[in-house]
């Protein structure tokens, strides 16, 4: 461990497909906390998730006290709080609340790509149709909401790298992930290269989900 790493008596329980979770462990990453991960997949039949969690949901984070933060949004706050390294949140209320907008866009984005997923793991006779197309409708406007707001920009919310393009990156990586017939890159080719440059860090080269 380097010295630049920060060594705190915590656990991440998550799954190493949860996009949600890769935020957290690429904060993690970027800030060089030394956390434990302990894999635990909320579907198993001995999962432990809701011990941690009474929502049954990864990531949570199990604190040096017991206590438990769930979901990704408040732990990567509270990482972001503990370590002064590679600060991700502005200290500023407006670029802050910008930082956060890019952060809720693109979890409703993976929100409803997890819907669709769950949905089509009913039996295909009570999958609804409408529900389906409802999510995709809001993946859509959301692609195209995060291309119109990245522009030509280098990085979503200026110049620097923040909690916004991990976020983001998150985002289209799950797409990849689960739906690989999205061709989001040829359609917006601004978002294409944020990713190629988000894959060029080793945080999140590091935590590209396993193949399913």
């Amino acid at each position: 461990m380097t010295k630049a790493e920060h060594t705190i008596a915590m656990k991440l329980i998550a799954s190493l497909t949860s996009p949600y979770a890769r935020k957290v462990r690429i904060v993690l990453a970027d800030k060089k906390i030394d956390c434990p991960l302990e894999v635990d997949i909320p579907w198993d039949e001995n999962t432990r998730v809701a011990d941690y969690n009474p929502l049954g949901k990864v990531p949570v984070l199990e604190l040096d006290d017991g206590g438990t933060l769930y979901d990704s949004r408040v732990i990567v706050e509270y990482l972001d709080n503990i370590s002064p390294v590679a600060r991700l949140l502005p200290q500023e209320n407006r670029p802050l609340i910008q930082v956060r907008r890019w952060e809720a866009l693109a979890d409703g984005i993976t929100d409803a790509a997890v819907a669709i997923v769950m949905e089509k793991r009913r039996p295909v006779d009570k999958q609804l149709g409408s529900a389906i197309q409802r999510q995709n409708e809001k993946i859509a406007r959301g692609l195209a909401a995060l291309s119109h707001d990245l522009g030509e920009r280098q990085w979503c919310n200026g110049e620097a790298y923040s909690l916004a393009d991990i976020a983001v990156g998150c985002c289209l990586g799950y797409l990849d992930f689960r739906f690989p017939e999205i061709n989001w890159r040829e359609d917006y080719p601004n978002l294409a290269a944020l990713v190629e440059r988000l894959s060029a860090r080793p945080s999140f080269a590091d935590t590209v989900p396993p193949p399913l």
